[in-house]
């Protein structure tokens, strides 16, 4: 089936032919239509395989009826993401597919100044794309004006309705008309998920592509068991291979990302990281240098590599395990995107056995087991104060005491309590 068939007009079918695109792949084939139809809707497909169309196009066909009518642009269209490579990234496809169109776009995030962001809204835009923590601070501050939005999508959905972002997602919704199409994209969507999204989305269709939560099936996926002293050397050996050339390796904390990164960097494997403690102009610095091959690793974390589209990454490594079935598929769907072969790596240490038995229940398969030639699994650990810490953060002290002295004294503040 081609893109014309889909009835998205003349404007955006140019631009879809001048970004490459030459027939439409099975989720934007069965979920364009729902949306065209005004119908709400919940899209679930593997990463890779152009959800961000899946929503943009349609939405785009419907707003291009309606622009140029005279009235004050206040926006039409809000989408929001859990992060800000995302947030850009999706306004990046977005830019692309409305070029012909007349058409303004905001982007709003934290980790920047706010200033430009406030006066965008001011001067009008059609299209919100945004992070909830900074959308509701402009919303508070009553800079946005969302009388006249008639569309709002929640991209990466079961992480934007986790238990951490429910709050921020109510309260957004508070300052929109009831009246509007909600559509929630995910590669994964949990029963108790679905559930929840009936709060926001009156009657929506349901649109599944392949098994629910289910890896794409061109990347190759692999266990190494490994003690955990040894996961940094074991990922050096790993990388003494030519073949591992563009490589996303997931760490579970900002401090063990940077902890891997300067190993692999006392190693003279050219490295960058990715997490919230990195300022806007570093995360931003880390993914063009990734991008472009100026560096061929990037440590990063879950939340802040959550929706990254980087073609070409050749592994993804799992250096530290996630504690999450669905945050695994997230993972190493960075890799295999649009049918391009990946490979998926994963170190397993003794304490990761039962979520891997977890994992292997929840994809319907196991996962092959494998160990590296040449490597010494049988190295003694190094000196307790070199030794990596464990990425679950330290074991509480004995009988509630800090460990390394006695309990602090609470400071006496103010007035005496007696005269």
């Amino acid at each position: 089936m081609p893109f014309r068939a889909l009835g998205l007009g003349d404007l955006i079918l140019k631009a879809i032919d001048d970004a490459g695109y030459t027939e439409p792949t099975p989720i934007q084939a069965a979920a364009i239509p729902e949306v065209l139809a005004g119908h709400d809707l919940i899209g679930i497909a593997q990463t890779g395989t152009g959800k961000t169309a899946a929503f943009t196009l349609p939405i785009l066909a419907k707003l291009s009826g309606v622009v140029g009518d005279g009235t004050p642009r206040r926006p039409r269209v809000l989408i929001l993401a859990p992060t800000r490579e995302l947030v850009a990234q999706i306004d990046e496809n977005i830019r692309a597919y409305a070029k012909y169109l007349p058409l303004r776009m905001a982007l709003v995030y934290g980790g920047v100044s706010e200033r430009p962001q406030i006066q965008a809204m001011r001067d009008g835009v059609d299209i919100v794309v945004a992070c909830p923590g900074r959308l509701l601070d402009l919303i508070q501050q009553r800079h946005c004006d969302f009388s006249k939005l008639t569309h709002l999508v929640l991209d990466e959905a079961d992480r934007m309705l986790d238990m951490g972002f429910i709050p921020q997602i109510r309260r957004v919704l508070k300052a929109l008309p009831a009246k509007r199409q909600t559509l929630m994209f995910s590669a994964t969507l949990s029963k108790e998920i679905e559930e929840l999204t009936h709060e926001f989305q009156r009657s929506p269709k349901i649109v599944q592509i392949g098994r629910r939560a289910n890896p794409a099936a061109t990347v190759t996926q692999l266990v190494y068991e490994v003690q955990q002293h040894l996961k940094p050397a074991l990922l050096a050996h790993l990388l003494g291979s030519s073949e591992l050339n563009m490589v996303l390796v997931f760490t579970r904390t900002k401090h063990g990302a940077d902890r891997v990164a300067r190993k692999l960097e006392q190693t003279g494997v050219k490295t960058a990281t990715l997490h919230s403690n990195r300022s806007q102009a570093q995360r931003l610095r880390a993914l063009a240098d990734f991008k472009s091959g100026a560096v061929r690793v990037l440590v990063a974390t879950d939340i802040a590599a959550r929706g990254i589209d980087v073609d070409g990454i050749s592994h993804v490594v799992n250096f530290d395990f996630p504690m999450h079935s669905e945050d695994y598929v997230h993972r190493i769907g960075r890799t295999g995107r649009a049918q391009a072969i990946g490979d998926a790596i994963s170190f397993i240490t003794p304490d990761d056995r039962g979520p891997l038995h977890t994992l292997e229940r929840f994809i319907g398969r196991g996962i092959v087991r494998k160990r590296a030639e040449g490597f010494d699994y049988h190295a003694p650990a190094p000196p307790r104060d070199e030794q990596p810490r464990d990425p679950r953060g330290p074991r509480p002290a004995r009988g509630g005491f800090r460990s390394g002295g006695p309990p602090r004294q609470r400071e006496e503040r103010g007035r005496p309590r007696y005269r």
